[in-house]
């Protein structure tokens, strides 16, 4: 059997060898992972928000056209399940559907069935930009991902999804 070569060090090894200098009494295991989970959420989220901005959007309204694409036809919600669904405020979610609406990419008309009520649809421009920026994404997401094989980006997938549902409870 032939030696590993020695694993790279990331940043989070040097704070966790800190923490073992100075604490050595500390379990750090979570710290490990909640930390390189956090550093890679936010370095893949200025990526993100580097391709959306291509398109003239940034992250959080590409996540508004997205949910309304995502809908299925007739790519239509009220304002209270899109801020539901993205976890919004409405007043947070009223400013990224007048920026949207401005820019023809969605449209805010009565709901027929609640005259108090509001239904927001995807127009045809922004159906277009959705589906454009969802594959430039992708691309980002899949290109990262290509650091590991098909087989640990499934196991990695499933060890997320057991960790998020643990935390959701």
């Amino acid at each position: 059997m032939s030696a590993r070569p020695e694993q790279r060090k990331d940043p989070v090894d040097a704070i966790i060898g800190q923490w073992a200098r100075e604490r050595p009494d500390l379990d750090t295991a979570a710290m490990e992972v909640f930390g390189r989970v956090s550093r890679l959420a936010r370095a893949m989220g200025d990526r993100m928000e580097k391709a959306y901005a291509k398109y003239g959007i940034s992250r959080g309204e590409f996540d508004v056209l997205a949910t309304l694409r995502r809908s299925g036809e007739p790519h239509t919600l009220s304002p209270r399940q899109l801020s539901a669904t993205l976890m919004l405020t409405t007043g947070g979610m009223t400013g990224r559907l007048d920026k949207l609406e401005r820019a023809g990419l969605l449209r805010r008309s009565p709901d027929p069935h609640d005259r108090r009520g509001l239904q927001v649809t995807l127009t045809e421009q922004g159906l277009r930009l959705a589906d454009e920026a969802v594959g430039a994404g992708l691309a980002l997401q899949t290109q990262a991902l290509s650091a590991l094989d098909e087989e640990r980006v499934e196991q990695l997938a499933h060890l997320l999804r057991e960790l998020l549902l643990a935390t959701e409870e």
